[in-house]
């Protein structure tokens, strides 16, 4: 998790320097980069672990970044090739936690979309780190 405070511009601190809502936002920005360049260690580096996501298809909990990416590809499915957010609000921020309204479009490789998700996106600081902590999605 520290690759994730060095470029979030933090180096090794103890206590975040960066606003909560800055320092989600570049959250966001890493989660999306690593994803789409398929960079499973630096995918691994925006969420903590164990990492917890609630879908229709009910609660699933990452205990470890090992399975994390692969389990992505299962859900997107053989179509997906890349995804952009389609809109990202802050509705509550603390010092050490923010809750986002997200929205993000997953495309195939000609751009056309296979689908787009609302979600709610926890952003925390922890153990030296700003990540995601858990996640409510309408995807897959």
């Amino acid at each position: 998790m520290k690759a994730v405070c060095n470029r979030l511009g933090s180096g090794s601190m103890t206590k975040p320097t960066l606003s909560p809502e800055h320092a989600a936002m570049l959250v966001l920005d890493n989660h999306m980069a690593a994803l789409n360049s398929r960079d499973e260690k630096a995918l691994a580096e925006t969420l903590h672990f164990p990492h917890y996501r609630l879908s229709a298809e009910g609660m699933r909990t990452w205990d470890s970044p090992d399975s994390y990416f692969k389990d992505f590809r299962a859900r997107a499915g053989d179509g997906w090739h890349h995804s952009k957010w389609d809109f990202r609000a802050i509705i509550a921020s603390g010092e050490h936690k923010v809750h986002l309204d997200v929205q993000f479009t997953r495309y195939r490789p000609d751009n056309t979309s296979l689908g787009s998700f609302r979600s709610l996106w926890v952003i925390t600081y922890a153990q030296g780190n700003w990540a995601a902590a858990l996640r409510s999605s309408f995807a897959k």
